[in-house]
């Protein structure tokens, strides 16, 4: 029973965070075509060989950088600039969306 209990608030937590991330997806996509598209791409995935393709990176990664980049902590002027006016939801809700994206080797494009 104790097993059954487990798995039932397992699965509706899962349930749940999978619908906010859906909210949160489309805010990342939003705030994309905003700050991003017009260097990595719409999807992340620049045809441009001089910037970064950012499609199917991982969430975490990709925090990470925006959160670094924000401090100050990892180096570049540019991002440095596109990252200052980011909220920590904006940096979350970017990552979302890249990581969801296919990637430069994914058969999904």
């Amino acid at each position: 029973m104790k097993n059954y209990v487990i798995a039932a608030v397992s699965g509706a937590a899962l349930i749940l965070s999978s619908q906010g991330m859906a909210a949160d997806i489309e805010a990342g996509k939003s705030k994309a075509a905003e700050v991003c598209a017009s260097c990595h791409g719409a999807d992340g995935n620049s045809p441009a060989p001089n910037f970064p393709k950012i499609g199917g990176q991982y969430r975490t990664y990709l925090e990470k950088a925006l959160k670094d980049y924000k401090s100050g902590s990892r180096n570049d002027p540019i991002m440095a600039g596109m990252v200052a006016g980011l909220s920590p939801a904006d940096i979350e809700n970017l990552a979302f969306y890249y990581s969801s994206q296919p990637g430069p080797l994914s058969s999904k494009k």
